[in-house]
């Protein structure tokens, strides 16, 4: 049997300008149906995101075409492979935000944090002065984080701004403002949370170029500051370093992650934390 992985992952998004959002979605919907991939795309007026899954030439005329779109050609795209299908269907939505953060009035194509590469990024967070922020949820903190992290503890990237205006108002009062370094998955969260932070009055704002896939990608692992496995929102469920798939499963109860060498128990409650425990 080849070892070959019949399906190929891509995990893309790009903030840009779209006048006719129904419309790139429609002739989408028809690209991706005569492709046969599966997964979802989320197009907006402030752009695209999206994971999806087909065969590998398939995959590269998708992107070809995205690449096309006004503002795209600079479009942000992780690959991975997969020897099953991790998606059931094709979805393409169109929605208000392409990730959903709730605050209108940000320009994350423009006003960004500053983009370091994995090297840069090590040096930034080993420095103790420097404020290092986690912008996901509790459940994707409880896989896996980088050193000396701070954990929001949210339930939803829309509980991110009342966190960090609470957070901001203590460093305030203590007359700090510091060097703030922060990540996420992929980079798209971290696009539209440090625009936050900058339009909240913090100007040495950094982020993680690709997240922390490309990290894991990148990064020898013998000189990470990576800790644990990176949830993903798939069936591979959390990888690590080299995007090696963890060993992880996924509550059908809760929805959330637990590690196969733990007894399962799911609380099923409404924490939104980690309710897998022997």
């Amino acid at each position: 049997m080849s070892d070959t992985a019949p399906y190929t992952v891509a995990a893309l998004y790009r903030f840009a300008s779209f006048d006719d959002p129904q419309g790139i979605a429609a002739d989408l919907r028809t690209l991706c149906a005569s492709l046969d991939t599966r997964g979802t795309l989320i197009v907006a007026g402030e752009g695209i995101n999206g994971t999806v899954a087909g065969s590998a030439d398939a995959i590269a005329t998708l992107i070809d075409h995205l690449r096309q779109l006004p503002g795209c050609a600079d479009l942000d795209v992780k690959y991975a492979t997969a020897h099953i299908a991790p998606f059931a269907r094709m979805k393409v939505k169109v929605k208000p935000e392409i990730v959903t953060l709730g605050v209108g009035d940000l320009d994350p194509a423009h006003r960004a944090g500053t983009h370091l590469d994995p090297v840069d990024w090590n040096a930034l967070i080993a420095d103790p002065d420097t404020v290092v922020i986690d912008t996901r949820n509790a459940y994707e903190v409880a896989v896996g984080t980088f050193d000396r992290a701070i954990d929001p503890g949210t339930r939803a990237f829309r509980d991110f701004p009342g966190w960090f205006d609470a957070f901001a108002a203590d460093l305030k009062a203590q007359g700090r403002s510091p060097k703030i370094a922060m990540f996420c998955t992929g980079g798209i969260r971290c696009e539209k949370s440090t625009a936050l932070v900058k339009a909240r009055g913090f100007d040495d704002v950094y982020h993680l170029k690709g997240g922390i896939l490309r990290y894991l990608e990148e990064m020898p692992e013998s000189e990470s500051r990576w800790q644990g496995d990176c949830y993903v929102f798939d069936e591979r469920v959390a990888v690590g370093h080299g995007l090696k798939v963890g060993d992880y499963s996924t509550c059908r109860a809760c929805g959330l992650p637990y590690p196969n060498d733990t007894a399962h128990a799911c609380a099923a409650d409404s924490s939104g934390v980690w309710p897998h425990r022997g």
